[in-house]
C-alpha cells in the first residue's frame, strides 16, 4: 500500500528525531559503563530500602505502644530489660518505581564549566538508579515507554526502548496512574511552565504515589556568567534574544531563575515529594545517594510514621 507523503517540517522532524537517537546511541555505551560504576559504589554504601510489614524475615525490635494487642509483644526479648518490645518483620513485597528522563532539546544543553550535558547526567543517573533499585528487589518503569521490570539487565532494555523511542520528546512525563505507594522519579531540568509542571505533579500525586523531583541544571544556566554582546537561542522553539551587555542582566536573570526554583519546590511539598537540585559539575554519585536517601525516608514515613507524620522535605 502506497505511504502517505509528508510534507517538508514532517520530513525535516522525522530526520531531526533519527539524527538525534543516532548522536545519543553513540554515547549510550559510555552512559551506561558510567552507570555501572556509580551503581557498584552506591550499592555499597547501602543497606537496601526494607521496611516493616507482613513477611517472614526479621527485621528490628521497637518498642511496644500503647494500645496495641498484647499479643504484639515478644516476651523473650522483653524479659532482657525494663522495656516492652514487639518483634518487627521486613517488608517482602517489591513496588514500582517510575523514572521520567527529559529528553527534550535543552537537556542537550553543556556550557564551558561542565563536560556533561543535562541529558547526559540525568541518563547516567537514571541507569545506576534503577539497577540499585533491581539489586533490591524493585520494578523500574518508564512512563509511556517501558512498563515496570525487575530483570537484572535493566540498564540495556532502558538503554535499548530511549534509543529506539524517535516521538517527540516533551519535557514532562505524560498523564499517567502511578499506584499508591509506587513512586515516582522526574529528572529534568524543568524549564516548562510553572502551571505545567503544577498540573502534572498534582495529577501524579493523586492517588498516593510519592515523588521525587530533580531539577538538572548547567551552572552556566544558574550564573550566566557571560560579558559583552550575546545571541541566547532557546533550544526548543528557536526563537532568539541578544543582550547588548548581558552581564548587566545578571542580577534580573538570577532573581527569575530563584524565583522559578521556589515555585517548583513549593508546587513538589504541597504535594508531598521532595525536591532537589543537582547541577552537572557535581558528581552523579552525590546525586544517586541523595535520591535514594528521599526515597528511604519516603519508605520509612509511609510505614512507620504515625498517622498524619510525613517525612521532612530536602533543603
Amino acid at each position: 500500500m502506497a505511504q502517505p507523503r509528508l510534507d517538508n517540517s514532517q520530513n525535516e522532524a522525522v530526520e531531526s528525531a533519527v539524527g538525534k537517537s543516532r548522536k545519543l546511541a553513540a554515547r549510550v555505551p559510555r552512559l551506561i559503563l558510567e552507570a555501572r560504576r556509580i551503581a557498584a559504589t552506591v550499592i555499597h554504601g547501602l543497606h537496601g530500602r526494607r521496611r516493616a510489614g507482613t513477611g517472614e524475615n526479621f527485621w528490628q525490635y521497637r518498642h511496644f505502644m500503647n494500645g496495641e494487642p498484647a499479643h504484639n509483644v515478644d516476651w523473650r526479648r522483653s524479659a532482657r530489660d525494663d522495656n516492652l518490645y514487639v518483634r518487627e518483620r521486613e517488608w517482602e513485597s517489591s513496588h514500582t518505581v517510575w523514572i521520567w528522563i527529559d529528553r527534550s532539546a535543552s537537556m542537550d544543553f553543556s556550557s564551558h564549566l561542565t563536560e556533561w550535558s543535562k541529558l547526559d547526567r540525568a541518563l547516567v543517573v537514571a541507569f545506576a538508579l534503577a539497577e540499585v533499585l533491581v539489586q533490591g528487589g524493585e520494578r523500574v518503569g518508564i512512563p509511556g515507554l517501558m512498563r515496570p521490570t525487575a530483570n537484572r539487565n535493566v540498564i540495556e532494555t532502558m538503554a535499548q526502548v530511549i534509543v529506539h523511542d524517535t516521538a517527540e520528546q516533551p519535557s514532562l512525563p505524560p498523564n499517567f496512574a502511578p499506584a499508591p505507594f509506587s513512586e515516582v522519579i522526574l529528572l529534568s531540568d524543568l524549564w516548562s511552565p510553572i502551571s505545567d509542571f503544577r498540573a502534572i505533579v498534582s495529577q501524579l500525586a493523586t492517588n498516593g504515589a510519592r515523588g521525587h523531583v530533580v531539577q538538572i541544571v548547567d551552572p552556566a544556566e544558574e550564573a550566566l556568567p557571560y560579558n559583552g554582546r550575546i545571541e541566547f537561542v532557546e533550544s526548543e522553539s528557536g526563537a532568539s534574544i541578544t543582550a547588548g551587555r548581558a552581564e548587566k542582566w545578571r542580577t534580573d536573570y538570577q532573581g527569575i531563575v530563584a524565583n522559578h526554583r521556589a515555585a517548583l519546590r513549593d508546587a513538589s511539598e504541597k504535594s508531598g515529594w521532595s525536591f532537589t537540585v543537582h547541577r552537572t559539575d557535581r558528581g552523579p554519585t552525590e546525586l544517586l545517594f541523595a535520591v535514594h536517601a528521599r526515597m528511604d525516608a519516603g519508605v520509612h514515613t509511609i510505614f512507620n510514621a504515625p498517622s498524619g507524620q510525613s517525612a521532612g522535605q530536602p533543603a
